[in-house]
């Protein structure tokens, strides 16, 4: 992925920055996401928190995910595109592939949750996959 990376929402009132390479990229198939997003899974990515900068105003909406822990789902309070998330691992953030500018650079490197995968769910099958989450090691 080029560094640095930018996207927004769909009105252009949120912009966003990432200094840094993104962590992890994946998809998560879990209940929570499915519902956050309206279809199988999220493509998302997880990045240092202090490698962001958000200009515009982000609403929040938390929600206890599938892991028992809150989970705060940003978006943009004039249009609703879902943008970030706030997971309960301290120091990071979520970016919503889809929201990148160029969505084409986000390369899924794993799949989580897939115990809670749809049927109809086409999966990678070159990607790990794991239940629930992976132990942090392989994070």
């Amino acid at each position: 992925m080029k560094i640095p990376f930018t996207g927004g929402c769909m009105c252009g009132n949120v912009r966003y920055e990432c200094t840094a390479e993104p962590i992890v990229m994946g998809n998560c198939h879990c209940r929570d996401c499915q519902r956050a997003t309206g279809t199988a899974f999220a493509a998302a990515m997880l990045v240092p928190l202090n490698a962001v900068t958000v200009t515009g105003d982000v609403k929040y909406f938390d929600v206890i995910g599938d892991s028992g822990s809150i989970v705060g789902r940003g978006f943009c309070p004039n249009c609703g595109s879902r943008l970030f998330s706030k997971p309960p691992m301290p120091g990071l953030m979520g970016i919503m592939a889809g929201s990148l500018d160029e969505p084409s650079e986000f390369q899924p490197g794993i799949d989580v949750y897939t115990a809670s995968a749809q049927p109809w769910d086409c999966m990678n099958p070159d990607l790990p996959k794991f239940d629930k989450m992976p132990p942090s090691s392989n994070v």
